[in-house]
């Protein structure tokens, strides 16, 4: 390998290590396990919504979790989608709580 491309991965390689270092907050870390659990509530969250509201629904609907608090966001066609979306959030096991930004398309 040439010395000037070696140089180039090598900077490439630290500009990336110092980005992922920069995307560090400075409030509280979820612990590993804590991250797992989260991950498998959005997952569960995710497949409660297919289940009981419907593919569409759930495919406009995004699911996050932060320490077993579940945000719902994303646009759906009415009323009645966004409600059973955030019912079958509610019913899914290791859900603290549910917040509810889906919004309704006019």
């Amino acid at each position: 390998m040439h010395a000037s491309k070696r140089d180039f991965l090598v900077a490439a390689a630290a500009a990336a290590i110092l980005g992922l270092g920069a995307c560090a907050s400075d409030g509280p870390q979820r612990s590993t396990g804590e991250f797992t659990d989260d991950a498998a509530t959005t997952a569960k969250v995710k497949t409660a919504i297919a289940t009981d509201a419907g593919a569409k629904t759930a495919a406009a609907v995004n699911v996050d979790t932060y320490r077993g608090v579940v945000q719902l966001t994303g646009f759906v066609d009415s009323d009645d989608q966004a409600s059973r979306a955030v019912s079958a959030a509610k019913k899914v096991q290791g859900v603290r709580s549910v917040r509810n930004d889906i919004r309704i398309k006019k």
